[in-house]
This record gives C-alpha cells, sequence and structure tokens, in this order.
C-alpha cells in the first residue's frame, strides 16, 4: 500500500473530530466509541437495535448520535451516513467496523450465508468507503479506518467465507489509498489479532457434515464451542486505533496483538518462499518477441 499523505487537519485533536463508526452495539467498535467519546469528541454510531447502545447515549448525550443500520442493506448506507452529516457536519474519521464469521468448512457452507457474509463484511465496507470518499474528497481530505483482520493475511481451515471478505476488503483499501492519497485521505487497514469480546459467540456456525469432524475446519469447530478465552484487550486495542488520528500520516496497516504478528509474518514469509521457489518458471512465460524488443 502506497504512503497516505498528510490530511489538511492532521493536527486536529481528537476532542474536536467527529467520527462515524458502525457496530458501535458491543465489541471494538463500542470501545472505539467510547474512546473518542471519553476524549471529547462526537461520534455518528450505528446499530442494528438502538436499544443497545442506550446506555452510550446516556453516558454522552451531547457527543453522540445513533442511526439504525444493517450493513447487508447495502441501498441504506449511503443515507445513514448523509443522516449523520446533516446531525453533525463534517465527519474527519469514518470507522468500517461492523461485522461477523461464519464458520464452517467451505463444503458445509450454505449458499445464501455466504452471499450475506460477503454483503455484510465486503461489498457493505466498500459502500461506505465509497460514501466517505465522497464526502472528504471534496472537504480537503479525511481518515477511513477498516477494521479487518489477522484472517485478512493468514487463513484458517473453517473459516474460508470470512477469510474471504476479509482479503478481499485488503485487496479493496489498498487500491483506495492509491486513488485517494492525493485528495488528503490518509487509510489505515486495522488486523487484529483475537479480542475478549462476544464477535466468536456471535458467529454463525454452519450445519456439520461428518466427514469433517477431525478435520482442521473440526477442530476450528471445537474451540470455538470449548469458550477460547482470547488474549487481546478491547480498550487496549481501540486506544491504539483512534491514537493513529492524531499522527500525521495514517499508518497504511495496523496489527494488534502478538498473536496476529506471529501468524501474520509466518503467512508472510510462506508466501515469499512459495513465490520464489517457482520463480524460473514464472520468469519463463513472457511471449518470445519481449527479449527482442
Amino acid at each position: 500500500m502506497s504512503s497516505s499523505t498528510s490530511s489538511s487537519f492532521s493536527s486536529l485533536p481528537i476532542s474536536a473530530s467527529t467520527w462515524f463508526i458502525t457496530g458501535i452495539s458491543r465489541g471494538l467498535g463500542r470501545s472505539i466509541a467510547t474512546e473518542v467519546m471519553q476524549r471529547g469528541g462526537r461520534v455518528a454510531g450505528t446499530v442494528r437495535n438502538l436499544s443497545d447502545a442506550g446506555d452510550l447515549r446516556q453516558r454522552f448525550p451531547n457527543r453522540l448520535w445513533l442511526g439504525t443500520l444493517d450493513l447487508s442493506d447495502l441501498a441504506n448506507i449511503p443515507m445513514v451516513f448523509q443522516s449523520a452529516v446533516e446531525q453533525f457536519g463534517r465527519m474527519h474519521a469514518v470507522v468500517s467496523n461492523a461485522g461477523y464469521s461464519l464458520l464452517g468448512a467451505a463444503e458445509e457452507l450454505d449458499l445464501a450465508a455466504i452471499r450475506h457474509i460477503v454483503d455484510t463484511n465486503l461489498t457493505g465496507s466498500i459502500q461506505l468507503a465509497r460514501a466517505a470518499v465522497a464526502h472528504m474528497r471534496p472537504l480537503g481530505g479525511g481518515r477511513l479506518i477498516q477494521i479487518s483482520s489477522g484472517a485478512g493475511q493468514a487463513a484458517f481451515a473453517g473459516l474460508s467465507a470470512y477469510c474471504a471478505t476479509k482479503w478481499g476488503i485488503e485487496g479493496f483499501f489498498e487500491a483506495l489509498s492509491q486513488e485517494v492519497a492525493g485528495f488528503g485521505i490518509g487509510t489505515t487497514l486495522v488486523e487484529p489479532g483475537a479480542i475478549r469480546t462476544d464477535f466468536g459467540a456471535s458467529g454463525v456456525l454452519s450445519p456439520e457434515l461428518e466427514a469433517y469432524r477431525e478435520s482442521p475446519a473440526g477442530l476450528m469447530r471445537q474451540m470455538a464451542h470449548s469458550g477460547y478465552v482470547a488474549p487481546g484487550d478491547p480498550a487496549k486495542m481501540a486506544k491504539a486505533i483512534v491514537d493513529t488520528f492524531e499522527v500525521s500520516t495514517a499508518p497504511p496497516r495496523l496489527a494488534l496483538g502478538p498473536d496476529v504478528h506471529g501468524y501474520i509474518k509466518t503467512a508472510l514469509t510462506t508466501r515469499l518462499v512459495q513465490l520464489e521457489s517457482f520463480q524460473d518458471v514464472t520468469m519463463s512465460t513472457d511471449c518470445d518477441d519481449v527479449g527482442a524488443r
């Protein structure tokens, strides 16, 4: 990803900023929203049910606007974003956080479930980014923060559809960053490891096929059922994410957690070895006249 240019408000403190954040009812999204508002900023947050964030509205009545949004409702995303702009004015940062996991071997997955997670995690995030860019570009800059995952760089049996959405959004943001850097819009892909929230419990489990019970996908399912205790602290991660707003140049990627550092490094190193191991073949496939020219 190319380096992002400094935005026109690179010295703007959190206390003077307004953030649009999806999925603030729980988990990392709630922690990010709370961190911003505790530091004096304003948040336009989306939830699927307004009652899920009623306590946040009581704590921050003058700093929080709530809108209802399901990211799979693609046509509604620009309208909800525009409603937030009408309420608060300029959005300085947009955090695409809402999403969920779908667990099961690829053969076990229902097609409707695949389509829904792609609409929510990938196409919905793309649609939000497009609305944000259209808002920020004429105003001279902004910050786009996409919550991805370590599963956007590494892959895990039993999470093929989830990994597909995260690898997809990372490719989109790598290209988008090059398109918008000249307008002062910085982009950051946040890649958390396992977070101690109820994210796993909120995921969708596919029906199980006996053939996969003892496979790597089946072992992943067993781990989900066993109540794995994740190491990542959502409050610490939220602080790290919000802190990047006051950095003059947006970090293209921000991996969070020793666990994610380990498996992303392993995945990248392995891919490089795979690339180099077939270098002779790779370099032999141009047309014969290329060298002559």
